[in-house]
């Protein structure tokens, strides 16, 4: 067998190559997070970790996003729009194990058909506290430190 060192060009193009190779240990790609992950992780993020009605009410949104013809039609792609949620709302750590139960338990019961009533259809929401200087905004609600409202046509 004849050894022959490569090129740094050579020797990545040789590491893309096996990276595309299925079942290759070394170069996995990551798992892909499950709906309940997805809406979990965006709950954490987004609502005050130790509101149960807030996580509720970040759900409510993505649940009417995913049902909207105006957003993607699953909850990891509605959470992964860019500029929408939190960012890293899909990558960061979940530090806390109480907060992250929490939000666990939370995104098992929205996906299972529960939403948060004074939300509503709401498919928008921002810090609570904050203002804006739009005519178009009509709030429903205020839940775990945000304000959930409708965009008014």
């Amino acid at each position: 067998m004849v050894l022959r060192l490569l090129s740094r060009s050579s020797l990545v193009l040789g590491l893309v190559t096996l990276s595309s190779l299925s079942g290759c240990a070394l170069f996995r790609p990551e798992p892909r997070l499950s709906e309940r992950d997805c809406m979990a992780r965006v709950m954490y993020f987004e609502s005050n970790r130790s509101s149960e009605e807030g996580m509720v009410a970040v759900g409510t949104v993505v649940m009417n996003r995913v049902q909207s013809k105006d957003f993607p039609g699953s909850v990891c792609a509605v959470v992964g729009q860019r500029n929408q949620f939190a960012p890293g709302a899909l990558t960061r750590a979940m530090t806390e194990p109480k907060s992250r139960e929490r939000a666990y338990r939370m995104a098992d019961f929205v996906l299972r058909g529960a939403r948060h009533a004074q939300v509503g259809s709401a498919e928008f929401f921002h810090t609570a506290g904050l203002s804006f200087p739009y005519d178009n905004m009509f709030y429903t609600a205020v839940a775990g430190g945000n304000a959930f409202y409708i965009k008014l046509r």
